[in-house]
């Protein structure tokens, strides 16, 4: 599997995220030697967690698949630009990659509002493919929040 590939399956979580009622965004970890590790989507609504972001969720789960926290080498793929939390986490968990869809201009740390990521202060800065999906992943956050309005 490819970065398309890891992008599609991140837009399939994403759906279930709004099948659950919350914001369609989906995350998986993909290790090194290209398998998933660890998947997740928002369950912010559903757990009542403000720390329930599909990056977030992702992250938790390849390390302890792995039982690491380190989680270096891996890809980070995301359906929508991380927020600073996220971009954070994802520098914290000393992620290789960033691979993220659409990008989100009120709240994105991975160059839209916030360079959290490339921010030379910190002591571990992966690299980012932005726009990957884009299209795809826009219209699935703009389907949602229609409807909700």
């Amino acid at each position: 599997m490819n970065d398309v590939d890891h992008m599609w399956r991140a837009l399939a979580l994403a759906r279930a995220a709004q099948n659950a009622g919350d914001v369609p965004i989906g995350a998986l970890v993909v290790a090194p030697d290209g398998n998933i590790i660890g998947e997740g989507f928002n369950v912010r609504e559903r757990d009542g967690d403000p720390t329930g972001h599909a990056e977030v969720v992702a992250l938790r789960a390849a390390a302890a698949r792995v039982d690491e926290w380190r989680l270096e080498g891996c890809t980070l793929v995301v359906t929508l630009e991380p927020c600073t939390m996220c971009a954070g986490a994802a520098v914290a968990a000393r992620v290789g990659r960033i691979v993220f869809g659409a990008f989100d201009e009120k709240a994105g740390a991975v160059g839209s509002l916030w360079d959290v990521v490339r921010d030379r202060r910190l002591n571990h800065r992966p690299d980012v493919l932005s726009g990957l999906l884009a299209e795809e992943s826009t219209a699935l956050l703009q389907a949602f929040f229609t409807q909700r309005r």
